[in-house]
């Protein structure tokens, strides 16, 4: 992997909470609007929704970019779709972007 593929990977993993804490949120205020006068529905809902268009591109630039089996591009698309999904997704593309990184240097050390 180059560093490209780490920099999506990064920011793939950059939204992942992000969207996740969105999910969870708009989930909390789907209860409120029904059982409370409270209705943060519409906003939450455009927050979420454009942070899940963020999370659905950077996640097709990533497998672009990593040569993903379709075993683990769909995991990750899972994981977009499950409320606590994200934050099991940004652990998992932590710990591959910093193996990215890695051996991104160690091939450029090779080189020079």
């Amino acid at each position: 992997m180059d560093l490209k593929t780490a920099s999506a990977l990064r920011r793939l993993r950059l939204v992942s909470a992000p969207e996740a804490v969105s999910f969870l949120l708009l989930l909390v205020c789907s209860v409120l609007k029904r059982t409370t006068e409270f209705n943060a529905v519409p906003a939450m809902g455009a927050i979420h929704g454009l942070l899940f268009v963020l999370y659905v591109l950077f996640w097709a630039d990533a497998w672009n970019r990593a040569k993903w089996p379709l075993k683990t591009a769909a995991f990750y698309v899972v994981m977009s779709v499950l409320p606590l999904g994200g934050f099991f997704a940004e652990r998992k593309l932590k710990a591959e972007a910093e193996q990215a990184v890695i051996a991104a240097r160690a091939r450029k050390e090779a080189v020079a």
